[in-house]
């Protein structure tokens, strides 16, 4: 059996998802539904915000569900409807079981590490947090644990002293995509071996939770190596941030960082900042940052030029109190 034979259900969200769902649809595969999050209010305007996964899916004419619970009964019912033979998700909620082992051949995830390394919402920016020079994604049969299921497909991808979690989430889309296609095939025919992951296990695991606001803030007394992978972890987004204090220490604002480089020495205290026309430098535990892209509150985001020419005597404010 093809994989085009299948009745395929698509469960997923956002940017990462829409390029494996383009490719089934663009390959010829018969996506008879599109399940996704609720619109909801975003923004200062809290204009009705939709996910990447439907405009997309809307504009190739798809059927789009949008459940707010995805125990309820009727959802349930409308989703057996839909009678699927493979489930396939990609960066979407906590499905039950009812729902996930509801298709013929089962439901299969699509996830951004080589698992079972990093599980959790978050294994992009950990794994360039944490200076790994290596990821990948992993495709496997959901289970009832969280990112735990039978392993189908590895591949894996450099990470380079110059990638970002954005740049590494490009790289991972393109490379998931492919595998997402390769394991439909490999489910549809029924030649493959799904490898459990106590397997693949080798050394310590190293977890990928969610990251909240204040796991962003920069800590100026840690070392300058640590910082600038933290910088790089979470650009763009959700961005390094760091409060900016006067000599009263009263607080006057913070910036957000997404391109800053570690250099060794410079005599700078600890938070301290200094700067000139082209250059803004942060003091660290063993040298200082500089800084090269970063945006302040209610401002674009720009180069560091751009932004000395619009803020003065920013060298007589403290990123650490």
């Amino acid at each position: 059996m093809s994989g085009k034979d299948l009745r395929i259900v698509f469960m997923g969200t956002p940017e990462f998802a829409v390029h494996s769902l383009r490719a089934l649809v663009e390959g010829g595969y018969n996506v008879v539904a599109v399940v996704t999050t609720p619109d909801k209010p975003a923004g200062r305007g809290q204009k009705m915000h939709q996910s990447d996964v439907k405009v997309y899916a809307e504009s190739v004419g798809l059927r789009v569900l949008q459940p707010a619970r995805l125990k309820d009964e009727a959802w349930v019912e409308e989703f057996r409807a839909l009678e699927a033979d493979l489930g396939v998700v990609i960066a979407f909620r906590m499905l039950p079981e009812v729902i996930w082992s509801m298709p013929r051949l089962g439901t299969f995830n699509l996830h951004a590490s080589l698992l079972p390394q990093y599980r959790g919402a978050a294994p992009i920016n950990w794994a360039v947090i944490n200076g790994d020079k290596e990821s990948g994604i992993t495709t496997f049969m959901l289970k009832h644990e969280i990112d735990t299921g039978d392993v189908i497909e590895r591949r894996r991808v450099d990470i380079t002293d110059t990638d970002t979690a954005g740049t590494l989430h490009d790289k991972l889309m393109e490379v998931g995509r492919d595998a997402v296609l390769s394991t439909v095939e490999k489910i549809a025919s029924g030649n493959y071996e799904a490898i459990p992951q106590e397997v693949l296990t080798d050394g310590e695991l190293r977890p990928a939770p969610k990251i909240f606001k204040e796991d962003c803030r920069v800590d100026w007394s840690n070392n300058g190596e640590h910082i600038a992978l933290l910088i790089r972890g979470l650009s763009p987004y959700p961005a390094a941030w760091t409060p900016l204090y006067n000599s009263e220490g009263v607080e006057m604002g913070s910036i957000k960082i997404f391109k800053a480089e570690f250099k060794a020495g410079g005599g700078l205290a600890v938070g301290e900042i200094t700067a000139d026309e082209k250059r803004l430098e942060i003091g660290c535990a063993n040298g200082r940052i500089s800084v090269e892209e970063l945006q302040m509150a209610g401002k674009r985001r720009m180069g560091v030029e751009d932004f000395l020419r619009g803020v003065r005597n920013i060298d007589t404010l403290k990123a650490m109190n």
